[in-house]
């Protein structure tokens, strides 16, 4: 309790309400899966009003593949006020001409600024990993991928403290008490807590690790068959970036950093990848889609469209919005300049000027989106009329 009561005196004060009514009640609760507090904007808001000339390279983008992924976003959307219309006119439009007009006629471009003014964040990108694996455990096939444990409790605090109704428990019953869900090191430990949760196993454990950061994946089993899983719950413990703890011991350089050299790394001291995984407490959880499915849903329940789906931090840029990105190639300074949607979200996709490009699936899209840490502006396309996020800041 100790130890949970140090990690929270940081947060907001009302969550200490919730901390003592938890202790009072004999509860040894270690971690909150937190969302995201709602920001407060100051005088700088988040969305600047802007005109189609501002946008870089909007005039060479193709608009046909873009198009496709907002009507699929429309399947979610055409329930929203705010959208009803433009998802209706979407579905009257024909001929390639005419696609980029059906954006000018609906839709009014706003920048996004920084709190201090500034238009540049991060852009990274995820994709889709291929894995090998199995339906049964063998020599080479010993890591067990899980499904969403039977067990495990997920305690919505809205019904009691409505303002407090973006945190969540997640835990599990010992006794009378309900403390935290089992950590990584628990899960892969001797003891063995989720045995029979199992739905593969898989070859490497790096790359299940990948797998569970990108949250959805490819599994190539061994009879032949693909099955496609994506994410279905995380165990409520706070994530911690395996490659900044390698770049603080000087394992790689900055300029090293990626997805590829991280998997090497393990391949090279497969005797401290374990200790290593460990260190990341947060553990994911899949469940198998459909027979057929070649692209994961991503938060706004649509599939991914490769290289026109975004994951953007909800509380600025509306999911299903479309959304347009200057920023540049992995590694290089070469323009990408193109419409995308916004579709999907991350942990680690947090602040107003902040996206992880959706490269596709299998080992070219992890190529580019495990090198991918750009520089880049973000335009959020909203329908006319629609009032951006914080104008009544």
């Amino acid at each position: 309790m100790s130890v949970f009561l140090s990690e929270l005196f940081g947060r907001r004060r009302n969550v200490l309400v919730i901390v003592m009514l938890l202790w009072l009640a004999g509860c040894a609760v270690k971690e909150l899966d937190v969302a995201p507090e709602k920001k407060i904007f100051p005088a700088q808001r988040p969305m600047q009003a802007a005109l189609w000339e501002d946008l870089p390279g909007w005039q060479e983008d193709s608009f046909a593949e873009v198009f496709s992924a907002f009507n699929l976003s429309c399947r979610s959307l055409r329930f929203r006020p705010d959208w009803q219309d433009v998802c209706s006119k979407a579905t009257q439009v024909s001929g390639a001409d005419s696609l980029r007009d059906f954006f000018h006629d609906f839709f009014v471009p706003w920048r996004l600024v920084d709190k201090d003014g500034r238009d540049e964040g991060l852009i990274t990108g995820y994709y889709v990993p291929d894995i090998d694996g199995s339906r049964q455990s063998s020599s080479r096939y010993p890591y067990p991928l899980y499904k969403k444990p039977d067990d495990m409790l997920v305690i919505d605090l809205a019904s009691v403290y409505p303002e407090l109704g973006s945190y969540r428990l997640r835990g599990r019953v010992d006794g009378q008490r309900v403390i935290p869900y089992w950590s990584r090191e628990q899960i892969d430990g001797m003891r063995q807590p989720l045995h029979g949760q199992e739905l593969f196993w898989v070859a490497d454990p790096v790359e299940l690790f990948f797998l569970q950061v990108q949250g959805s994946g490819r599994v190539n089993l061994d009879d032949g068959s693909q099955v496609m899983v994506n994410y279905a719950a995380q165990n409520g413990h706070p994530y911690r970036s395996i490659g900044k703890l390698l770049l603080e011991r000087g394992e790689m350089t900055r300029d090293q950093m990626s997805m590829q050299n991280i998997a090497a790394w393990g391949r090279e001291h497969p005797q401290r990848v374990q200790q290593l995984l460990n260190e990341n407490p947060s553990y994911v959880f899949f469940r198998p889609l459909e027979e057929g499915v070649t692209s994961p849903p991503g938060a706004l329940g649509v599939p991914l469209t490769p290289q026109r789906s975004l994951a953007v931090d909800p509380r600025v840029v509306p999911l299903g919005a479309p959304v347009y990105l200057a920023t540049s190639w992995p590694n290089t300074d070469r323009p990408l300049q193109q419409l995308m949607v916004a579709q999907d979200t991350g942990g680690a996709i947090k602040g107003r000027i902040r996206a992880d490009f959706f490269w596709g699936v299998g080992d070219e899209a992890g190529e580019q989106a495990g090198r991918m840490k750009q520089s880049g502006q973000m335009w959020v396309l909203l329908p006319k009329g629609m009032a951006p996020v914080g104008a009544g800041d």
